[in-house]
């Protein structure tokens, strides 16, 4: 009898942990874990357990206070549990202690989004970059890797061999660190050569928020078939293409998205991605507007345009989802609205009001296209005027 093995990688079982400060309200740190919740089914854990202390201000020593902690450590025995995930940045001490508390592998979110990062990079460029962000958070952070000298608490004959060791590492971490930075400078000298030719055609780039449906938007108006899913940072790559709308030629670009709490490494190391928004004529701000926090989501994404510069450009609010509004918006609550279509509702909303401009869709359901389509045209010739 031949036998057979499962050859299957198991899924890993993760528990969340995130608290409630005095600055913030518990349905938004609920709202927190939702989307860590999502950051952990897109690198492939499975979420079983979620704890939320509310507390000051995350513990110095190990983010959560001494009793909730003991609380998750029995649970985690208990329960066979593979990682604990905290929603916030952890300092090196704080995972060093969380490590021996707990005895568990410790994730925090900027660690989780680097490895999402991490598996969907797929060109050179892409790869570089990730690479550079997990080594430069990685370099604080080696001494993890020695805690099993610590038993000998800096003994005789003990202390020296391990900072050594240490060194060592933070030697090679800094030379790659170097080689990866020098690489990117190439490669970004020879998208910027790349950029200059682009014939002088008016560059429109998409920009939002993680998951708001960038990248179909892209595919719908540019008839190509860019990867689209249901997942976190679907797109890394910036791609571009070329668009003809009714003889009005334009290029455009979908890069990578953003999101709440994004590791500052990130932001540095695709400098060269976030170019092609600081050199683009005109942005394309797309917002789920049926996510329950999507104020929260264009407020993340305007602070993220003005830290890299480029907030003065000519902005196109674009409100994709209409599809899975959960219920009708209505200006005025005892106003009939039976006769009045439903696109000419969402544009008497404070969201149509107070921006402008601005265009409701469903690039899934291919809703209000047309009209993207011919506002995208007049924004197209009055840049191309005024250049």
């Amino acid at each position: 009898m031949t036998k057979t093995f499962d050859t299957r990688k198991k899924q890993e079982r993760a528990v969340l942990i995130g608290v409630v400060t005095q600055y913030q309200k518990v349905e938004q740190a609920e709202e927190y874990l939702d989307e860590l919740s999502f950051l952990a089914l897109t690198a492939g854990a499975k979420v079983v357990k979620r704890f939320l202390q509310r507390v000051t201000h995350p513990d110095p020593r190990t983010y959560v206070g001494k009793g909730k902690l003991i609380e998750i450590a029995e649970y985690i025995k208990e329960h066979e549990i593979d990682m604990v995930i905290f929603d916030d940045e952890l300092s090196p001490s704080q995972i060093r202690n969380l490590e021996h508390d707990i005895n568990c592998k410790i994730l925090d979110r900027s660690n989780l989004i680097l490895d999402i990062f991490a598996t969907r990079a797929r060109t050179a460029q892409a790869k570089y970059q990730v690479e550079l962000a997990q080594s430069q958070y990685m370099l604080p952070r080696l001494t993890r890797m020695w805690t099993h000298l610590s038993k000998h608490q800096g003994g005789i004959g003990m202390k020296g061999p391990g900072e050594t060791e240490i060194e060592t590492d933070r030697r090679t971490l800094r030379d790659q660190i170097s080689k990866l930075k020098e690489r990117l400078a190439l490669i970004d000298k020879q998208n910027t050569t790349r950029r200059k030719n682009r014939d002088g055609k008016v560059r429109i780039t998409l920009v939002g928020y993680t998951n708001v449906g960038k990248s179909t938007i892209l595919n719908l108006l540019s008839k190509s078939e860019v990867l689209a899913e249901n997942k976190l940072f679907a797109t890394l790559d910036s791609t571009v293409r070329k668009v003809v709308f009714e003889n009005v030629p334009f290029l455009l670009t979908d890069t990578v998205g953003f999101i709440r709490k994004l590791p500052h490494q990130l932001i540095e190391c695709f400098k060269s991605t976030l170019d092609e928004i600081r050199e683009a004529d005109i942005l394309i701000h797309v917002v789920d507007v049926s996510h329950t926090g999507f104020e929260e989501q264009i407020e993340v994404v305007n602070k993220t345009l003005e830290e890299i510069k480029v907030n003065d450009k000519p902005i196109l609010l674009v409100f994709n989802k209409i599809d899975e509004l959960k219920e009708p918006l209505s200006p005025d609550p005892f106003a009939d609205t039976e006769e009045v279509p439903y696109i000419d509702r969402l544009k008497n909303t404070w969201m149509a009001k107070e921006n402008n401009p601005v265009i409701f869709i469903s690039a899934e359901k291919k809703i209000n296209i047309d009209e993207l389509r011919k506002v995208l045209v007049e924004l197209v010739l009055a840049t191309s005027t005024s250049q």
